[in-house]
Parts: structure tokens; sequence; C-alpha cells
């Protein structure tokens, strides 16, 4: 598979799971924590999509295969990390939610 779509990859799991997440939280704001945490399960599982694509390059790379960095490819690889990083404070923002 050529670099192009990997990158594209990356960004279209990391991006489904960013949505997920960000309506988890609307619908949490709403009380509705069962299909929030559901939701936030398929954010997981986005990520998990994702951060699997990350892992094979890594390991190319690993191996002597060296990717041409591009401007896509950090950008995939930006969107990955911010979107771990608003998962992990979502989950937290519901457990808060939960408490009240």
């Amino acid at each position: 598979m050529e670099l192009e779509q990997v990158v594209f990859q990356i960004i279209l799991h990391a991006g489904d799971a960013r949505n997920y997440a960000m309506e988890a939280l609307r619908l949490a704001r709403g009380k509705n924590f069962t299909a929030a945490g559901e939701l936030m399960e398929k954010a997981k599982v986005e990520l998990n999509k994702a951060h699997h694509v990350q892992t094979n390059l890594l390991q190319e790379e690993a191996g002597g295969k060296k990717p041409e960095v591009s401007l896509l490819l950090i950008h995939a690889q930006d969107h990955l990390m911010t979107t771990i990083v608003a998962k992990d404070l979502i989950e937290e923002l519901i457990l808060m939610l939960q408490e009240r």
C-alpha cells in the first residue's frame, strides 16, 4: 500500500474517533451516559485502528524502510495525537458529569 493511502487511514480513523468522542460528550451533557459510553467504546476502537496503522509504519522504519516524511504524514500524526488527548479529556469530563 502506498504511503499516502496509509496516511489517510490514520486521518480517517482518528477523525472518526474524535467525532465519536465529541458526540459522547454531548450525550453525557444530556445525562445519556449509556449511549455516551457506547460511543466512547467506538472511539477507542477507531483509535486502536489508527494506532495500529501508525505502529506498522514505525515497525517498517525500524526495519530499514524509512517513509518519506511529508506534510500529510505530519498532519496525520497530529490528528492522531490530538484525538488521543481529546479522548482522554472527554473520558474525564464524562466521569465528572456522572458524579454530579
